[in-house]
């Protein structure tokens, strides 16, 4: 029997060509499918740089930056105004307490406040349990020699809260307390008070969001000069 190809050679040349015909065409979908790939990666990358150019995406950058005491319109004239009636009403809430800690940071002596807190918190203790641990960490913290923290006590104060760690109970801290809190109630307070972020405040200014103003200015005839009108407008 004859081969059937030698009979109808058209048939070979059509299978061959529908071979080819495929392999193109799987080779075209592949490459196409390819740049669909990228072109929707490009466009997710134009979208997220959009995104990142838009104010709003940035405005909760300005809230924690240094100097501002406390976050947009948080705090009203009023209150910001009975901070500066005495050291007491501002360390007595939280919003005060906060923004006082801000300023110390900028003035390198934010271990003053962070113990004065740490005490605070040591005398809420309910039972000895509580009282050991805590008493150790803030003595190593802030009252030995070379703390990490240590605090500006003077030689008695120092000498009388290391015999009571041997025992602590809830008074343990009070003198050096007492003696940081003086200190910043003479020293750092004042210095507070007068602060421009402070002084901000109590004007209702926003201290993250300074205001600008725009300069006004008279136009003269030279402005003009050499300006040709367009009428195309009209």
């Amino acid at each position: 029997m004859e081969n059937p190809l030698l009979l109808f050679p058209q048939l070979n040349i059509s299978a061959s060509k529908d071979k080819s015909y495929y392999k193109v065409m799987k080779s075209t979908i592949k490459e196409e499918s390819h740049k669909a790939s990228k072109l929707g990666a490009k466009q997710k990358r134009n979208r997220l740089s959009l995104l990142l150019q838009k104010p709003e995406f940035h405005e909760a950058d300005h809230l924690g930056k240094p100097g501002n005491l406390t976050k947009a319109a948080s705090v009203s004239p009023e209150e910001a105004v009975k901070w500066g009636e005495s050291f007491d009403k501002l360390l007595s809430e939280k919003a005060g307490l906060d923004a006082f800690t801000k300023f110390l940071k900028t003035e390198f002596s934010e271990e003053n406040i962070e113990f004065w807190v740490a005490c605070e918190d040591y005398k809420k203790s309910k039972t000895v349990h509580e009282l050991l641990p805590k008493a150790k960490t803030i003595y190593e913290t802030f009252i030995q020699k070379d703390a990490p923290k240590e605090v500006n006590l003077d030689f008695k104060t120092k000498e009388v809260t290391s015999q009571n760690i041997q025992q602590p109970i809830i008074s343990t801290f009070d003198a050096a307390q007492n003696t940081v809190y003086r200190l910043m109630e003479q020293d750092s307070y004042p210095r507070f008070l007068r602060s421009d972020p402070y002084l901000n405040l109590v004007k209702g200014r926003n201290p993250s969001r300074p205001t600008l103003r725009r300069r006004s200015r008279s136009f003269t005839v030279n402005d003009f000069q050499g300006v040709r009108p367009d009428f195309t407008i009209w």
